[in-house]
């Protein structure tokens, strides 16, 4: 029985565009993306915040050259994201430079939040965007990051943000199954992980950016993630979401069924993991209700006052 491939490439010595050429070769792209089709590429626009876009969204310079190495084979390539909780997915876009890069290199740019839905059979999450469901290629380029409640985000998390509705948190109460559910419907051709710089601790967002220098790559997002993890010294068996789409039989978590093919050793210490404090634990539990919602998360002013209440009492150690 064959092994899955994960392709690890460093761009400490090399161009984005010839690595991720390299990486496209090593896996066959050719076999998975006929000539002419239509191409949907999901990026992880996590934030609109111009001081965390670098670390925290997908690199706009691996956009362009994911999409320069598939212009030798379609012109039809979307890139695709979601309103979040805090911004528009038109904000992420705009901040960064994805509008522009867009036009310069003859691209479209799509927000699934604004775009037809139809039914695909899971009730708790609702319709999604047809134009994931016709796609010929799905393809999502997720950044390496820590998460408090997922542990890890990366290839399966980063369809969470599909989810058309702005309003996701409502169901993190049943995330990791929903992840599982996203990740069968959705089924990614490929998954171009963004490892150039990632984060730690506090993430996916307000974590500490680490420089890695690094792009992985694989048809397996299951095995992707748990590649990603090992590299950065995190376990995927702690990774709910990531062990049950391998129960599931969406991938391999399993070192010895994953093939690597890598030209960097990693040399770094291990990624300090996110912490689930009873801040973030209860907010997540609360957040289910319409309520909590709508008088506390969505008026700006309350939750910045509230967030600023627990950097505090972070600091001083009340929360844990």
């Amino acid at each position: 029985m064959s092994k899955v491939k994960v392709v690890v490439r460093s761009v400490r010595q090399k161009s984005p565009q010839s690595v991720v050429q390299e990486m496209f070769d090593s896996l066959g792209w050719h076999s998975f993306v006929p000539p002419h089709s239509s191409v949907v590429i999901k990026l992880n626009l996590n934030t609109a915040d111009p001081t965390k876009i670098a670390s925290a969204n997908t690199s706009p310079e691996l956009v362009k050259a994911v999409c320069k190495v598939l212009q030798s084979r379609t012109r039809n390539i979307t890139l695709v994201e979601a309103h979040a909780y805090r911004h528009s997915a038109d904000e992420a876009f705009n901040v960064c430079g994805i509008y522009n890069l867009a036009q310069h290199i003859g691209v479209r740019v799509v927000n699934l939040s604004e775009q037809p839905t139809r039914d695909v059979g899971i009730n708790t999450i609702g319709q999604l965007p047809e134009i994931l469901l016709d796609a010929d290629v799905f393809i999502t380029m997720p950044v390496v990051k820590t998460h408090a409640l997922t542990y890890f985000t990366g290839s399966l998390k980063n369809q969470w943000g599909c989810v058309p509705r702005f309003d996701r948190i409502a169901l993190h109460w049943a995330l990791d199954e929903m992840i599982v559910e996203l990740q069968r419907t959705l089924k990614p051709k490929l998954c171009i992980m963004d490892g150039i710089i990632g984060v730690e601790g506090r993430g996916p967002t307000n974590g500490k950016p680490r420089e890695l220098g690094i792009i992985l790559g694989s048809t397996d997002a299951v095995a992707l993630d748990a590649t990603a993890m090992r590299f950065v010294g995190l376990d995927p068996q702690k990774a709910r979401h990531v062990l049950l789409a391998s129960k599931a039989g969406l991938g391999e978590i399993d070192e010895s069924s994953i093939q690597i093919d890598s030209d960097i050793v990693p040399d770094w210490p291990p990624f300090e993991p996110a912490k689930l404090d009873w801040a973030v634990a209860w907010m997540n539990r609360w957040s289910k209700y319409a309520w909590f919602r709508h008088y506390l998360l969505e008026i700006d002013v309350v939750f910045q006052i509230g967030k600023r209440l627990v950097a505090v009492l972070r600091n001083i150690g009340v929360v844990r």
